[in-house]
């Protein structure tokens, strides 16, 4: 039997950072690929924000400083689910070339969904393209880890969720909040806890919906402010 289904549509990426070659770079490598295509590209977060307010895009790879408007400020218009757009909101990958950039803990507060180092090899970045299209989250690897804890450890005490909103969790979402805060995959998870990886999504998704979520970012950073899991354990 032929399977005559349409292949689905490629995956709309916009570009923003105010270093021409750089867009350029990233563009030809993302054009390269047959799910995915380059649809916008803008030099500054303003620009970026104008032209998405009339365009449907699905991923957005975004610098973190540029003039007239920054990564963080872009990101917050672009994710706010509240601002008039066309479409759907899309989701937001901070590009730096700081491991450990304010910039970018402030960035997943407003609504990224992760960031990755520009330095960060093709394939990785594609990878993460297509992570992120699909409703995960995703940060550079070797950063995870660290950015939470520090994220945890700067914000002001006013800025942190309270304790009282992990208590809408069953004691086995909690195991497994506590499990995606050390970074394990939904697969280690399954088999840390001997339980169908099925049953890992389910539980992932009722701890994503409880904690008012967005991603696994969101929620791990949750983790660590309502003190579930710290900084060093």
């Amino acid at each position: 039997m032929i399977d005559d289904a349409p292949p689905p549509p490629p995956i709309r990426v916009a570009l923003v950072d105010d270093q021409q070659l750089v867009r350029a770079g990233f563009a030809l490598v993302i054009n390269s690929q047959p799910d995915m295509e380059v649809v916008i590209e803008a030099g500054d977060g303003a620009q970026a924000v104008r032209l998405l307010s009339s365009h449907d895009v699905d991923v957005v790879l975004m610098d973190v400083r540029m003039p007239q408007m920054d990564g963080l400020a872009a990101t917050a218009a672009l994710t706010d689910p509240s601002a008039a757009r066309t479409g759907t909101v899309p989701k937001v990958v901070i590009l730096t070339t700081f491991d450990l950039d304010e910039y970018v803990l402030r960035a997943i507060k407003a609504g990224a969904s992760g960031f990755l180092l520009k330095d960060t090899p093709p394939e990785e970045m594609l990878a993460a393209i297509r992570t992120v299209h699909h409703g995960e989250a995703v940060i550079a690897p070797s950063s995870t880890r660290r950015l939470i804890e520090h994220l945890a450890t700067v914000l002001p005490d006013e800025q942190k969720a309270p304790a009282a909103v992990l208590d809408a969790l069953t004691e086995r979402e909690r195991e497994v909040l506590i499990l995606m805060a050390r970074g394990r995959s939904n697969t280690e998870i399954a088999s840390d806890l001997f339980v169908a990886e099925a049953t890992v999504k389910t539980h992932v998704g009722r701890v994503l919906s409880k904690l008012d979520a967005r991603d696994r970012v969101q929620a791990v950073v949750t983790a660590y402010e309502t003190g579930l899991v710290s900084p060093g354990t």
